[in-house]
């Protein structure tokens, strides 16, 4: 029975549930972002377990390929990570209107 260790860091947990939610293996991960073949599963393995965390550049990479901003891994607010996940599947007047509402609400809430 294979073992999984349990994400230790706030990036490593946001990766695992983006890359669950993808349905995508860690090995094809990996390699859609560039990485060799032969190492790209344990690379993404230490970075969802917190082993490592990597570097901007290759965060930005694996939130290209799963669909997320790339501070929806850095977000420590589980509401706001969910909010940048729908927020990201918006087109751009849809964005823009919600900025607007966002601006109202917070008018009338002062």
């Amino acid at each position: 029975m294979p073992r999984h260790s349990i994400s230790t860091t706030l990036f490593g947990r946001r990766l695992r549930a983006a890359r669950s939610r993808a349905g995508i293996a860690q090995d094809k991960l990996g390699v859609i972002i560039g990485m060799d073949e032969g190492s790209s599963s344990a690379r993404i393995s230490r970075y969802e377990t917190g082993v490592h965390e990597p570097p901007f550049d290759t965060a930005a990479r694996l939130a290209l390929a799963l669909h997320v901003p790339v501070a929806y891994f850095y977000c420590d607010d589980e509401r706001l990570a969910d909010f940048l996940i729908d927020y990201a599947a918006l087109g751009e007047g849809q964005k823009n209107q919600l900025l607007c509402l966002a601006s109202e609400l917070r008018s009338v809430a002062e």
